[in-house]
Protein backbone atom coordinates (compact mmCIF):
# COMPACT_ATOMS: atom_id res chain seq x y z
CA UNK A 1 0.00 0.00 0.00
CA UNK A 2 1.11 3.52 -0.77
CA UNK A 3 1.42 5.79 2.29
CA UNK A 4 -1.50 8.11 3.00
CA UNK A 5 -0.62 11.62 1.83
CA UNK A 6 -1.45 14.05 4.63
CA UNK A 7 -1.91 17.80 4.44
CA UNK A 8 -1.08 19.86 7.54
CA UNK A 9 -2.99 23.13 8.03
CA UNK A 10 -1.21 25.63 10.27
CA UNK A 11 2.14 24.08 9.40
CA UNK A 12 4.22 26.97 10.76
CA UNK A 13 2.81 26.78 14.30
CA UNK A 14 4.02 24.72 17.23
CA UNK A 15 1.62 21.89 16.59
CA UNK A 16 2.10 22.20 12.85
CA UNK A 17 5.79 21.41 13.18
CA UNK A 18 5.02 18.44 15.41
CA UNK A 19 2.42 17.20 12.94
CA UNK A 20 4.91 17.39 10.06
CA UNK A 21 7.42 15.42 12.10
CA UNK A 22 4.82 12.82 13.17
CA UNK A 23 3.70 12.43 9.54
CA UNK A 24 7.25 11.89 8.32
CA UNK A 25 8.00 9.45 11.17
CA UNK A 26 4.98 7.24 10.47
CA UNK A 27 5.70 4.57 7.81
CA UNK A 28 2.04 4.62 6.74
CA UNK A 29 1.92 8.36 5.97
CA UNK A 30 3.71 10.85 3.75
CA UNK A 31 3.60 14.64 3.74
CA UNK A 32 1.52 15.80 0.79
CA UNK A 33 1.10 19.44 1.78
CA UNK A 34 2.13 21.91 4.48
CA UNK A 35 -0.17 24.93 4.58
CA UNK A 36 0.24 28.45 5.95
CA UNK A 37 -1.65 31.72 5.54
CA UNK A 38 -1.56 33.24 2.07
CA UNK A 39 0.29 36.30 3.45
CA UNK A 40 2.94 34.27 5.28
CA UNK A 41 6.57 35.14 4.61
CA UNK A 42 7.39 31.43 4.94
CA UNK A 43 5.69 30.45 1.67
CA UNK A 44 8.17 28.53 -0.46
CA UNK A 45 10.28 27.22 2.42
CA UNK A 46 10.89 23.48 2.36
CA UNK A 47 8.83 21.79 5.09
CA UNK A 48 11.58 19.33 6.00
CA UNK A 49 14.19 22.05 6.38
CA UNK A 50 11.66 24.21 8.24
CA UNK A 51 11.45 21.67 11.07
CA UNK A 52 15.23 21.25 11.15
CA UNK A 53 15.50 18.15 9.01
CA UNK A 54 16.45 17.22 5.46
CA UNK A 55 14.93 18.75 2.36
CA UNK A 56 11.83 16.75 1.32
CA UNK A 57 10.54 18.69 -1.68
CA UNK A 58 7.28 19.88 -0.07
CA UNK A 59 7.08 23.65 0.23
CA UNK A 60 5.02 25.65 2.70
CA UNK A 61 2.09 27.02 0.70
CA UNK A 62 -1.48 28.36 0.94
CA UNK A 63 -4.20 25.73 1.43
CA UNK A 64 -4.73 23.45 -1.59
CA UNK A 65 -5.99 19.96 -0.75
CA UNK A 66 -5.96 18.61 -4.31
CA UNK A 67 -2.73 16.66 -3.71
CA UNK A 68 -3.53 15.06 -0.34
CA UNK A 69 -5.64 12.14 0.90
CA UNK A 70 -6.58 13.67 4.27
CA UNK A 71 -6.13 16.99 6.06
CA UNK A 72 -5.16 17.70 9.68
CA UNK A 73 -6.02 21.20 10.92
CA UNK A 74 -4.59 22.62 14.16
CA UNK A 75 -4.61 26.24 12.99
CA UNK A 76 -7.16 28.88 14.04
CA UNK A 77 -10.97 29.15 13.94
CA UNK A 78 -10.75 31.87 11.27
CA UNK A 79 -9.61 29.32 8.68
CA UNK A 80 -12.58 26.98 9.18
CA UNK A 81 -14.74 28.15 6.25
CA UNK A 82 -11.95 27.70 3.70
CA UNK A 83 -10.90 24.36 5.18
CA UNK A 84 -14.44 22.95 5.05
CA UNK A 85 -15.09 24.33 1.56
CA UNK A 86 -12.00 22.71 0.07
CA UNK A 87 -12.41 19.42 1.93
CA UNK A 88 -16.06 19.07 0.87
CA UNK A 89 -15.35 20.02 -2.74
CA UNK A 90 -12.57 17.45 -3.07
CA UNK A 91 -14.01 14.86 -0.64
CA UNK A 92 -11.01 15.00 1.70
CA UNK A 93 -11.36 13.52 5.22
CA UNK A 94 -10.60 16.04 7.95
CA UNK A 95 -9.04 15.76 11.40
CA UNK A 96 -10.03 18.94 13.24
CA UNK A 97 -7.88 19.91 16.22
CA UNK A 98 -8.81 23.59 16.37
CA UNK A 99 -10.32 24.54 19.72
CA UNK A 100 -12.39 27.59 20.61
CA UNK A 101 -14.90 27.18 17.77
CA UNK A 102 -18.14 29.13 18.13
CA UNK A 103 -21.53 27.41 18.17
CA UNK A 104 -22.09 28.53 14.58
CA UNK A 105 -18.76 27.04 13.53
CA UNK A 106 -19.52 23.77 15.26
CA UNK A 107 -22.83 23.71 13.40
CA UNK A 108 -20.93 24.15 10.12
CA UNK A 109 -18.67 21.25 11.10
CA UNK A 110 -21.70 19.06 11.78
CA UNK A 111 -23.22 19.99 8.42
CA UNK A 112 -19.93 19.29 6.61
CA UNK A 113 -19.83 15.82 8.20
CA UNK A 114 -22.82 14.87 6.05
CA UNK A 115 -20.41 14.96 3.09
CA UNK A 116 -17.01 13.88 4.46
CA UNK A 117 -15.53 12.00 7.40
CA UNK A 118 -14.53 14.44 10.15
CA UNK A 119 -12.76 13.58 13.40
CA UNK A 120 -13.29 16.44 15.85
CA UNK A 121 -11.74 16.25 19.31
CA UNK A 122 -10.51 18.68 21.92
CA UNK A 123 -7.56 16.39 22.59
CA UNK A 124 -5.91 13.66 20.51
CA UNK A 125 -3.91 12.10 23.34
CA UNK A 126 -4.58 8.41 23.99
CA UNK A 127 -4.17 9.03 27.72
CA UNK A 128 -6.72 11.84 27.81
CA UNK A 129 -9.28 9.73 25.99
CA UNK A 130 -8.72 6.86 28.40
CA UNK A 131 -9.20 9.40 31.20
CA UNK A 132 -12.61 10.30 29.78
CA UNK A 133 -13.71 6.71 30.30
CA UNK A 134 -12.43 6.79 33.89
CA UNK A 135 -14.28 10.06 34.52
CA UNK A 136 -17.53 8.66 33.15
CA UNK A 137 -17.19 5.56 35.34
CA UNK A 138 -16.52 7.67 38.45
CA UNK A 139 -19.42 10.00 37.67
CA UNK A 140 -21.72 7.01 37.17
CA UNK A 141 -20.82 5.56 40.60
CA UNK A 142 -20.83 8.80 42.60
CA UNK A 143 -23.63 10.59 40.77
CA UNK A 144 -24.66 13.97 42.12
CA UNK A 145 -23.32 13.13 45.58
CA UNK A 146 -19.90 14.38 44.48
CA UNK A 147 -18.97 18.01 43.87
CA UNK A 148 -16.84 18.17 40.70
CA UNK A 149 -14.07 20.67 40.04
CA UNK A 150 -11.79 20.69 36.98
CA UNK A 151 -8.45 22.54 37.11
CA UNK A 152 -6.53 22.90 33.85
CA UNK A 153 -3.05 24.37 33.27
CA UNK A 154 -1.67 25.55 29.93
CA UNK A 155 1.08 27.79 28.57
CA UNK A 156 0.68 31.54 28.52
CA UNK A 157 0.28 31.64 24.73
CA UNK A 158 -2.95 29.62 24.65
CA UNK A 159 -5.81 31.67 23.27
CA UNK A 160 -8.95 29.86 24.40
CA UNK A 161 -10.10 29.21 27.95
CA UNK A 162 -11.21 26.85 29.23
CA UNK A 163 -9.34 24.30 27.16
CA UNK A 164 -11.12 21.98 24.77
CA UNK A 165 -9.94 19.08 26.91
CA UNK A 166 -11.50 20.54 30.07
CA UNK A 167 -14.79 20.93 28.22
CA UNK A 168 -14.57 17.33 26.98
CA UNK A 169 -14.09 16.18 30.57
CA UNK A 170 -16.99 18.29 31.84
CA UNK A 171 -19.23 17.01 29.05
CA UNK A 172 -18.34 13.39 29.81
CA UNK A 173 -19.21 13.84 33.49
CA UNK A 174 -22.38 15.86 32.94
CA UNK A 175 -23.74 13.52 30.27
CA UNK A 176 -23.12 10.49 32.45
CA UNK A 177 -25.00 12.18 35.31
CA UNK A 178 -27.95 13.03 33.05
CA UNK A 179 -27.19 16.75 32.99
CA UNK A 180 -27.04 19.28 30.17
CA UNK A 181 -23.38 20.44 30.15
CA UNK A 182 -24.12 24.04 29.19
CA UNK A 183 -26.43 24.50 32.16
CA UNK A 184 -24.17 23.17 34.94
CA UNK A 185 -20.66 24.42 34.10
CA UNK A 186 -19.38 27.31 36.24
CA UNK A 187 -16.34 29.03 34.72
CA UNK A 188 -13.77 30.41 37.15
CA UNK A 189 -16.16 30.91 40.09
CA UNK A 190 -16.52 34.43 41.46
CA UNK A 191 -18.95 36.42 43.56
CA UNK A 192 -20.63 35.91 46.92
CA UNK A 193 -22.91 32.97 46.11
CA UNK A 194 -22.30 29.51 47.55
CA UNK A 195 -21.66 26.51 45.35
CA UNK A 196 -24.75 25.29 43.48
CA UNK A 197 -25.53 21.60 43.90
CA UNK A 198 -24.65 19.57 40.82
CA UNK A 199 -22.55 22.23 39.12
CA UNK A 200 -19.16 21.49 37.55
CA UNK A 201 -16.47 24.09 38.17
CA UNK A 202 -13.75 24.73 35.59
CA UNK A 203 -10.66 26.79 36.40
CA UNK A 204 -8.16 27.81 33.71
CA UNK A 205 -4.56 28.49 34.77
CA UNK A 206 -2.20 30.07 32.22
CA UNK A 207 1.55 30.54 32.58
CA UNK A 208 5.00 29.70 31.36
CA UNK A 209 5.33 26.89 28.84
CA UNK A 210 3.04 24.27 30.43
CA UNK A 211 1.99 21.88 27.66
CA UNK A 212 -1.22 20.72 29.29
CA UNK A 213 -2.31 19.41 32.69
CA UNK A 214 -5.85 18.51 33.74
CA UNK A 215 -7.03 17.42 37.18
CA UNK A 216 -10.62 16.48 37.98
CA UNK A 217 -11.66 16.34 41.63
CA UNK A 218 -14.70 14.40 42.80
CA UNK A 219 -15.29 15.78 46.30
CA UNK A 220 -17.62 13.97 48.69
CA UNK A 221 -18.27 14.39 52.41
CA UNK A 222 -15.63 11.82 53.32
CA UNK A 223 -13.05 11.69 50.53
CA UNK A 224 -11.64 13.27 47.40
CA UNK A 225 -10.97 11.30 44.23
CA UNK A 226 -8.58 12.93 41.75
CA UNK A 227 -7.99 11.89 38.15
CA UNK A 228 -5.05 13.69 36.55
CA UNK A 229 -3.50 13.72 33.10
CA UNK A 230 -0.22 15.52 32.33
CA UNK A 231 1.12 15.90 28.82
CA UNK A 232 4.93 15.81 28.73
CA UNK A 233 5.29 16.50 25.00
CA UNK A 234 3.11 17.90 22.22
CA UNK A 235 4.29 14.94 20.19
CA UNK A 236 1.61 12.78 21.83
CA UNK A 237 -1.12 15.00 20.33
CA UNK A 238 0.51 14.94 16.90
CA UNK A 239 0.91 11.18 16.92
CA UNK A 240 -2.75 10.78 17.89
CA UNK A 241 -3.90 13.13 15.14
CA UNK A 242 -1.96 11.19 12.49
CA UNK A 243 -3.53 7.99 13.83
CA UNK A 244 -6.94 9.65 13.53
CA UNK A 245 -6.24 10.65 9.92
CA UNK A 246 -5.33 7.08 8.97
CA UNK A 247 -8.59 5.92 10.57
CA UNK A 248 -10.76 8.67 9.04
CA UNK A 249 -9.51 7.88 5.54
CA UNK A 250 -11.33 4.53 5.78
CA UNK A 251 -14.63 5.84 7.17
CA UNK A 252 -17.86 6.99 5.50
CA UNK A 253 -19.06 10.56 5.94
CA UNK A 254 -19.86 11.37 9.56
CA UNK A 255 -18.75 13.27 12.65
CA UNK A 256 -16.43 11.22 14.86
CA UNK A 257 -14.16 11.79 17.83
CA UNK A 258 -11.03 10.20 19.27
CA UNK A 259 -13.13 7.76 21.27
CA UNK A 260 -14.30 6.33 17.92
CA UNK A 261 -10.74 6.18 16.59
CA UNK A 262 -9.51 4.26 19.64
CA UNK A 263 -12.55 1.96 19.75
CA UNK A 264 -13.40 3.02 23.28
CA UNK A 265 -17.12 3.48 22.67
CA UNK A 266 -17.64 -0.24 22.16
Amino acid sequence: MNPLKLGIMGASGRMGRMLIEATLDNPDTALGGAYVRSISSLIGADAGEFIGGERIGVALAPLDVTKVDALIDFSLPEALDEVLSQCITHRIPLVMGVTGLSQDQEAKLTEAAKHIAIVYAGNYSTGVNLSLNLLATTARVLGLDADVEIIEHHHKHKIDAPSGTALMMANAIATTRGQQPNTVINHGRSGAAKRVAGEIGIHAVRGGEIIGEHTVQFITAGEIIEITHKAQSRATFATGAVRAALWAAKQPAGLYDMQDVLGLKS
